[in-house]
């Protein structure tokens, strides 16, 4: 096998500097990490006969990551997806956060941490660390808080994402990752024809603005159920309220067997063109599944390429969304005397047709 190779490149922009790292493992493999929301701006794996492409979407302008609707690879904060009419109270205090996605807050407000230059730095030979204090009252937020996104690329084609946060003030804390699959090649076309599966047989129905409505629901029975893997496109288009309020998958499924601090997998994507499997582990409840339904319009994509709907898929292993409006959901409250720590698992292996 190769050496292992590091490089760091910067990028002056309007905005501030951006710095990307890239990393590449011994089996030839690779990963890119930008300082701008703390994102993953390129994964190169190889297929069932090795040959290597970029199986998550981004763009080809640095400065084009800055507020992309798609909010592509990076960590949105301080609470990814929603809180219902941009309102929670904590401790009776009722806070007040912009409202950015029709009457709900979304990733934690157009100046969330997807939109930030965070600091960075290597974190031995197989890591990047990236590091931000998000002031009191950021985007309505309370407490100053410290958050770091450490992420290791292995030999064996892993993508390891710790998350950390602490605080010197009650809040709360929701953190992901979101980037955007397509394992044929980010500038392959849709994803529809990619199988799922998801360690869930229950998801939270919502309103018509994608806010949970509290209780959980069977997936049996459904076009939510995704407990045996099969194509994503097969039920996108029936007549369910869930897929007509998203135009397409925009769902929190609620893990099986979940519990706090113990990692498992809770979701595979398989192309069977490829023969590339994504397989992804978490110690979170919930996973997030965005089947790209709005991607049409985004910046323009890596090589020109320019992205339709449904050419991507995310899956975001995060708490449920609008939980701090929901004390039946699991609590996302960090108080001082606590550390949030959570993980994400990417990994990327190939199968046999």
């Amino acid at each position: 096998m190769a050496n292992r190779k590091t490089i760091i490149e910067r990028f002056d922009t309007p905005d501030g500097r951006i710095a990307l790292v890239t990393m590449t493992n011994r089996r030839g493999a690779s990963v890119a990490l930008s300082n701008l929301g703390a994102g993953v701006v390129s994964v190169m794996v190889p297929d069932r006969e090795g040959r290597m492409s970029d199986v998550v979407i981004g763009y080809d302008n640095v400065a084009d990551y800055f507020s992309d609707g798609p909010c592509a690879g990076k960590i949105p904060g301080r609470y990814a997806n929603r809180i219902a009419r941009g309102h929670f109270s904590l401790n009776g205090v009722v806070y007040s956060l912009a409202v950015n996605n029709g009457p709900n807050a979304l990733h934690g407000g157009p100046g969330g941490f997807q939109n930030r230059l965070w600091d960075v730095s290597l974190a031995g030979d197989d890591g990047v660390r990236f590091t931000r204090l998000s002031a009191d009252g950021e985007e309505g937020y309370p407490g100053n808080l410290m958050v770091v996104a450490l992420y290791r690329w292995t030999d064996d084609n892993r993508l390891e994402l710790t998350l950390e946060a602490q605080t010197d003030k009650p809040t709360i804390v929701n953190l992901t990752n979101h980037s955007y699959f397509n394992l044929s090649g980010h500038d392959s076309g849709s994803v529809l024809d990619h199988e799922l599966k998801l360690a869930a047989s229950s998801y939270l129905p919502t309103d018509d603005t994608l806010i949970p409505e509290g209780a959980m629901a069977s997936v049996a029975g459904t076009p939510m159920d995704f407990t045996k893997a099969h194509v994503i496109g097969r039920d996108i288009k029936a007549d369910f309220p869930a897929l007509k309020y998203g135009k397409g998958y925009d769902n929190c499924w609620v893990v099986d067997n979940y519990a706090a601090g113990c990692l498992q997998v809770v979701a595979e994507l398989f192309d069977p063109k490829s023969g590339r499997w994504l397989c992804v582990e978490t110690d979170q409840p919930g996973v997030q599944v965005y089947t790209g339904n709005w991607l049409a319009g985004s910046p323009k994509g890596k090589n020109g390429y320019e992205y339709s709907d449904y050419d991507a898929v995310a899956i975001e292993c995060q708490d449920f969304p609008d939980a701090p409006n929901h004390p039946e959901f699991p609590s996302t409250v960090l108080e001082p005397s606590d550390t949030y720590r959570r993980h994400i698992i990417f990994n990327f292996k190939t199968k046999a047709k």
